[in-house]
């Protein structure tokens, strides 16, 4: 019996080997599926594998090349860097003084600017110029810059002095200035200028915003809390630092509820520009409101006590109080009739207008013009100061028509108005003041949302 089982088990195994010569193909389809459809048995198989954590281990390492091979790291330099500072000079600075404000520490430096000829005769000692350094990270002088505005072209100066190996050397060029604008506001508290401190504006600013509205405005009277104003000005800048500020370009000023505004432009064509409310009417007046800029009025045109004769009479004037040396310009347009020495009005200049009008500058401490010289509105003629009859130093202003003394204010309230806006240039007005209501508007919600 089991040698005929070895006898078929031997032709079995033939027939299967010739089967698989005839049909390779087809036996390895088959073979395929099986192992297809039975994947999920080899997993099941593959799950009762021994734990990996039981299987032997072994520890294979390999040398690798450092990269900082033969250097040692602590001698890899260090990248540098620059620091860099900016202030403004002090007329009491000394070359010490002024780089340890700037955070230099460099003796040679101090010493080349105490003997350099540009640098004693355009920063030491002149305050308010603008001031930057540039210095290693050990606080070294690499450069120094020194910007100001010498004078009204529009250009501004720069000073350069530069290290270049254990040497320094200085130069001065010259460069445009570039000018942007800022809007701004502020509320009044207890005056202008203390509201326009406290909205960081420029005196220079505020003495424009006063003068503007002056004819509307008694700023030293009527203003009233919770007053408000929105102003758009120019800034000069040199090298994108702000050296200077320009005109203001147009303003709004809410007086006890009434509104006053004001926009700069210049005609096509012009020489010169003016300001106009926003409806295009002219707010120059054929004179100034007062012959020195935004000032204090210490006596009025009444009976007053004199303060050196000691009786009481007519004060034919207006008095305004300010340093010696303040410049004091004609309100109007005219011809300069009398300049020199005359009495108690000590230096004195009469400028004639027209319609018999003649207006009086006493006391000052310079004199200007010349006696025949024409002159025009806002032009200075002299400076403040104490000459003739006077107890300090202060301008005496007086207004004269016909011969006859009357109020400076009165006659400057009652002056003529100039010209509006041509008819040819209405069209670039409209455009301009579309704009600037526009900015006028953004400047009042900065000032509400500084407020809030």
């Amino acid at each position: 019996m089991i040698h005929g089982l070895t006898t078929a088990r031997t032709a079995l195994f033939d027939r299967l080997s010739q089967t698989l010569q005839q049909h390779p193909k087809r036996i390895t389809a088959a073979l395929a599926a099986l192992l297809l459809t039975g994947g999920g048995g080899a997993f099941a198989v593959a799950s009762l594998a021994p734990d990996a954590s039981d299987l032997p281990v072994r520890m294979v390492s390999y040398p690798v090349e450092s990269l900082a091979e033969n250097v040692v790291l602590d001698q890899l330099e260090a990248p540098g860097f620059s620091l860099f500072r900016s202030e403004q000079v002090r007329t009491s600075d000394t070359p010490e003084s002024l780089l340890q404000r700037l955070g230099v520490a460099d003796p040679a430096a101090a010493a080349f600017l105490r003997s350099d000829t540009p640098v004693r005769q355009n920063v030491l000692g002149r305050g308010g110029r603008v001031v930057s350094a540039e210095t290693t990270d050990d606080h070294r002088l690499v450069r120094l810059t020194v910007r100001w505005v010498p004078d009204d072209s529009g250009n501004f100066r720069r000073l350069v002095v530069e290290r270049t190996g254990d040497k320094f050397a200085s130069r001065i060029e010259t460069a445009r200035l570039t000018a942007s604008s800022r809007l701004s506001g502020g509320v009044i508290q207890s005056s202008l200028f203390a509201a326009t401190d406290a909205s960081n504006i420029p005196d220079a600013v505020a003495v424009q915003v006063a003068e503007l509205f002056s004819g509307n405005i008694d700023f030293r009277r009527a203003l009233r809390k919770g007053d408000r104003f929105s102003v758009v000005y120019e800034t000069l800048e040199a090298d994108g630092e702000p050296l200077s500020t320009g005109r203001v370009l147009s303003a709004e000023f809410v007086n006890n509820g009434k509104t006053h505004e004001a926009i700069w432009f210049q005609e096509p064509g012009a020489t010169k520009g003016a300001y106009y409310t926003l409806d295009g009417e002219s707010m120059r007046r054929a004179y100034l409101a007062s012959p020195v800029e935004f000032s204090r009025v210490t006596s009025g045109f009444k009976m007053r006590l004199h303060p050196i004769l000691k009786t009481w009479r007519a004060h034919l004037g207006t008095d305004f109080a300010a340093p010696t040396g303040t410049a004091v310009r004609t309100v109007g347009d005219g011809v300069v009739e009398f300049a020199g020495v005359q009495n108690g009005y000590g230096n004195v200049v009469f400028i004639k207008h027209r319609n018999q009008h003649v207006t009086v500058y006493a006391h000052l401490s310079r004199i200007d013009v010349r006696q025949g010289q024409s002159v025009e509105q806002g032009q200075t003629l002299g400076a403040v100061g104490s000459t003739g009859w006077a107890t300090g130093p202060h301008l005496h202003f007086e207004f004269r028509v016909n011969g006859q003394h009357q109020d400076p204010m009165t006659m400057v309230a009652q002056s003529e108005a100039a010209a509006p806006v041509s008819p040819a240039g209405r069209a670039a007005f409209e455009r301009l003041a579309s704009t600037m209501r526009v900015q006028l508007s953004a400047a009042a919600l900065i000032q509400q949302a500084s407020a809030d």
